[in-house]
């Protein structure tokens, strides 16, 4: 399979010439790719309120320009006079923090402009998750998120290896994610790099956070578990299956 699902395109240049997205050295093609990590719950304690422990993956192979998806995302912001910033999704659905003065109207525009980006864009994604209440302690959490990373990474090896470099970006959110992160990938993989990221200069990092708060919501879902906002934010549990979850198949990797 292919990470990047339709084929790597070109830029053309002012001359008409055309030039891959990839970068020439010594006389070969670098073909790289980018993975985006974020994460839904915490370490620590079993809490009611966050009973899963999820991780996604966001692979975006950096051949494929995705200039005009950005566009179109910011175009659409700017006609509703909203501004390019950066969005959290969960806090967007339940009505928290920044967006504790938006209707439930606004805040859906908001959430649709960045979904609509997310299903159009030539992206795949994985999610690794771990419900809290059978564990021991913090330390059978990061044995079953490694050995879950692990045996995903493992799985499509030669896929992987085939890229020239390997760029993980992740914002350090939980240190215990980090080391995670870093021990899994330079165990298994030879041609990889871990960048810390400010999730406002990548809209692709937005798009691996709406990707984990859906896969919650899908989790949630499917044990009746949805709360009254969310239920609200989305109409009900059809539309949010038939809108959004179901759509969503289409990016996940390995389909």
């Amino acid at each position: 399979m292919s990470f990047a699902g339709t084929g790597r395109k070109t830029r053309v240049l002012p001359n008409g010439g055309e030039v891959p997205r990839h970068f020439f050295v010594r006389g070969c093609f670098m073909s790289n790719l980018s993975i985006f990590v974020d994460e839904s719950g915490t370490f620590g304690p079993y809490e009611h309120h966050s009973p899963f422990y999820i991780v996604t993956l966001v692979f975006h192979d950096q051949s494929i320009d995705i200039s005009s998806n950005l566009k179109r995302l910011r175009d659409a912001m700017k006609q509703r006079g909203l501004p390019d910033y950066t969005v959290h999704a969960g806090p967007l659905i339940r009505r928290d923090d920044e967006y504790r003065d938006f209707i439930c109207e606004e805040r859906k525009i908001i959430f649709d402009y960045l979904f609509n980006f997310v299903r159009t864009v030539d992206i795949r994604y994985h999610s690794i998750h771990v419900e809290k209440k059978h564990l021991d302690d913090d330390m059978d959490l990061v044995y079953r998120l490694t050995k879950q990373l692990s045996a995903f990474l493992n799985e499509h090896l030669k896929e992987l290896l085939g890229y020239d470099k390997i760029i993980v970006y992740y914002d350090y959110g939980q240190k215990e994610l980090s080391k995670i992160l870093v021990s899994v990938f330079n165990a298994i993989l030879r041609n990889v790099s871990i960048k810390k990221v400010a999730p406002a200069n990548y809209k692709l990092f937005q798009a691996a956070d709406m990707l984990c708060s859906l896969e919650l919501l899908s989790i949630k879902a499917n044990r009746k578990m949805l709360s009254n906002s969310e239920l609200t934010f989305f109409s009900s549990e059809r539309n949010l299956n038939k809108s959004y979850l179901r759509v969503l198949k289409k990016k996940r990797f390995g389909r």
